[in-house]
């Protein structure tokens, strides 16, 4: 259906082309073009190393080769994208590597910086592996200098020349042979001498013929950010896009997996109420293996599988239910658990298709593929678009546009007048939440930043390697082993939690709930009021009430955008006035090192909190105030024009379009029916 009212539009665009440029001619071909979107929903997939992410990847798109998978050992930070090809029949990897100039920094950290040659040190662990998959044993005893030789990258000539490196083949099997050595390092791959995952930012691979993946990307992400900046800044946008998220984890420690559930509790604001994330489905892997039963009569059976299944679920369900942090962005009806087993789907031994769950979450992606509501908007708009130019090559002209133009006007200023006043509560309630969360951060912000400078039960001498890293890494900082210390997140943590809860009301992700308490969604010229009173206006009036769907769609779609700018400010305008005293620490050596840095954090807190909050406060109020005046002189400007061009515009020289208009009728009102 969309693919044909697709194409109607793309001639109707065509013949108006040929047309004599007029005012009205030059707006609906502009019309035309803002109706064509290609709204790509992304997954995310997390899970710690060797949790199957890239076997249940292959299973759910059927593509059992596409993915490498192998040992733990094998895993790397790569993010890798899987997409639809849409425009050839061959499998395909797009390689997009970080800038040399950053290869060149993180050779100069890795190799120079403080207690680079520290063995026993997790960083120093990171630096060998690192260096030795890209340059093998030729980096020791080498300058940074001389590791950025062009001789090193001949087989990459595309990262030295800042582009991308494109694979082609003509099966998944192939190509995952090809890409292996950009995504993992693994030193029983056959024929691989170097691995270049070090200076990959992103893979995203293309395959052919994949109705699942039309409109949708999954994302094999890694667990945390990167000390890349360009890498993390990646991440962090691809989080905070995600609509649904697939925490990916073993059956058989499912609840207990630590890491699984750090992920997801480190996430939980950037993908709520910093992003857009509707859903998290929480994936139990390899369900066709458990443990020998007490009861030789199912051991190893369907139903013992049923019964291991159903008790993770329960137990998974639990814990989510005690995590007050996830809670506060993600509602009960938002969480699904799975239990699933590539294996199983690829190979049935014990269980039927449809009993590895797999299938269940094919017809999710089926479903997000296709979404509805996109494909209502290009038709309702192509409607309308059709509509106006029907009713303005009329050779009789109405003599009532004048008193139609009046009352739309009218309408108008009086809807522009509730989304103010109901804008100005929204701001004053932030303001109140937000003056709360000042006055408590001032009070305990330094009790807050104690914890996380004097921790318990670490040394002195263990713990000055990690706050070196923190205020090296702008105050945060993900050890391979143990949690994310995170300075700037802790400071902003009480301004926070005073607006989660009404920003969540606010800026819903889930639900049938609408943005500003609804009072777009409800925003309406009555046109269908209008109709009963001006029926030989009936085309134009059409035209108006699909123009003001699609404001309202483009205007939510902005909101989800920007809502993320102005969550994050809190804790970004904090990160941003301790920058300072960060690198200030970051420059101390000797013996009283840990102590000058501590000091020193503590200090600019104590001297800053007065400033350093009110701040946050008033950009974030910024940031929603210049939304808040978008979306009403959008409202005001788009709306005016098109009553203006559609009521006072005639040009009985327009093309006839009544057959298409026709075909796209009975594509509107059928899916009008479904709705």
């Amino acid at each position: 259906m969309l693919s044909d009212v697709k194409k109607i539009m793309r001639c109707t665009y065509e013949r108006l082309r040929r047309e004599d440029e007029t005012k009205l001619n030059a707006f609906l071909k502009s019309k035309i073009s803002d109706l064509e979107t290609d709204k790509r929903e992304l997954v995310g997939v997390f899970g710690k190393t060797g949790a199957g992410k890239s076997s249940l990847i292959n299973a759910v798109i059927g593509l059992k080769n596409l993915l490498p998978s192998g040992s733990i050992s094998a895993c790397t930070t790569v993010m890798i994208k899987v997409e639809a090809n849409t425009l050839n029949p061959k499998y395909e990897a797009e390689i997009e590597f970080i800038k040399k100039e950053e290869w060149e920094d993180e050779l100069w950290y890795h190799i120079l910086g403080e207690n680079a040659n520290e063995e026993r040190d997790e960083d120093y662990c990171d630096t060998v592996e690192k260096l030795s998959a890209v340059y093998g044993e030729e980096w020791k005893n080498k300058s940074p200098e001389n590791l950025m030789d062009k001789k090193y990258f001949t087989e990459i000539p595309e990262f030295v020349g800042y582009g991308k490196k494109i694979l082609k083949c003509e099966s998944a099997k192939e190509l995952s042979a090809k890409f292996v050595k950009y995504t993992r390092s693994d030193s029983d791959e056959p024929g691989v001498n170097r691995w270049y995952w070090p200076l990959v930012k992103c893979v995203t691979v293309r395959v052919p013929c994949s109705d699942l993946l039309q409109h949708v990307t999954l994302v094999d992400l890694p667990g945390n950010g990167d000390h890349n900046k360009s890498r993390d800044s990646m991440w962090r946008g691809i989080v905070g896009s995600c609509s649904t998220v697939w925490i990916v984890t073993e059956i058989n420690r499912a609840a207990a997996e630590t890491e699984a559930w750090e992920i997801l509790e480190n996430a939980s604001s950037l993908m709520g109420n910093g992003g857009e994330c509707r859903q998290i489905h929480f994936i139990c892997t390899k369900s066709d293996l458990v443990e020998d039963s007490d009861d030789d009569s199912v051991a190893g059976t369907p139903a013992l599988l049923f019964k291991n299944n159903l008790k993770a679920k329960e137990e998974v369900s639990k814990k989510f239910n005690d995590l007050n942090r996830i809670k506060k962005h993600f509602s009960d009806d938002s969480f699904k658990v799975f239990t699933v087993s590539a294996k199983e789907f690829l190979r049935p031994k014990l269980l039927k298709p449809d009993e590895t769950e797999i299938p269940k979450l094919q017809e999710f992606l089926q479903n997000l593929n296709d979404c509805h509501s996109e494909t209502l908007n290009y038709v309702s708009g192509a409607y309308g678009i059709l509509s106006l130019i029907q009713g303005a090559r009329s050779t009789e002209v109405p003599k009532n546009k004048k008193d139609a133009s009046t009352d739309l006007e009218e309408n108008l200023r009086q809807e522009l007048e509730k989304v103010r006043k109901s804008m100005e509560e929204t701001y004053s309630t932030f303001e109140r939440c937000l003056s709360d969360g000042v006055e408590k951060s001032k009070t305990s912000c330094e009790a807050d930043l104690m914890k996380i400078l004097y921790p318990k039960g670490q040394s002195g001498s263990g713990f000055h390697r990690t706050l070196t890293c923190v205020v090296e890494n702008g105050g945060a900082h993900k050890p391979k082993k143990g949690k994310q210390i995170n300075l700037n997140l802790t400071l902003s943590s009480c301004l926070t939690d005073s607006i989660d809860e009404e920003f969540r009301k606010t800026f819903p992700n889930e639900g049938k709930s609408e943005p500003f308490n609804g009072v777009i969604s409800t925003f309406s010229l009555h046109t269908e009021k209008l109709l009963e009173k001006y029926k030989d206006l009936e085309l134009q009036l059409i035209f108006l009430k699909t123009e003001e769907e699609n404001i309202k769609t483009k205007l939510n779609k902005i909101i989800r955008e920007r809502k993320k700018t102005i969550y994050t400010s809190l804790m970004e305008t904090i990160e941003e006035t301790m920058q300072e005293c960060y690198k200030k620490a970051a420059e101390f050596r000797g013996k009283d090192k840990l102590k000058n840095m501590r000091d020193t954090i503590q200090m600019r807190v104590r001297d800053m909190k007065s400033f350093m909050f009110e701040k946050a406060k008033e950009v974030m109020l910024n940031h929603l105030m210049k939304l808040m005046e978008e979306i009403r002189e959008k409202l005001d400007h788009t709306l005016n024009e098109a009553i203006k061009l559609s009521l006072e515009t005639d040009d009985s020289s327009l093309p006839d379009f009544s057959k298409e208009r026709r075909e796209v009728k009975e594509h509107y009102e059928e899916l009008r029916s479904e709705k």
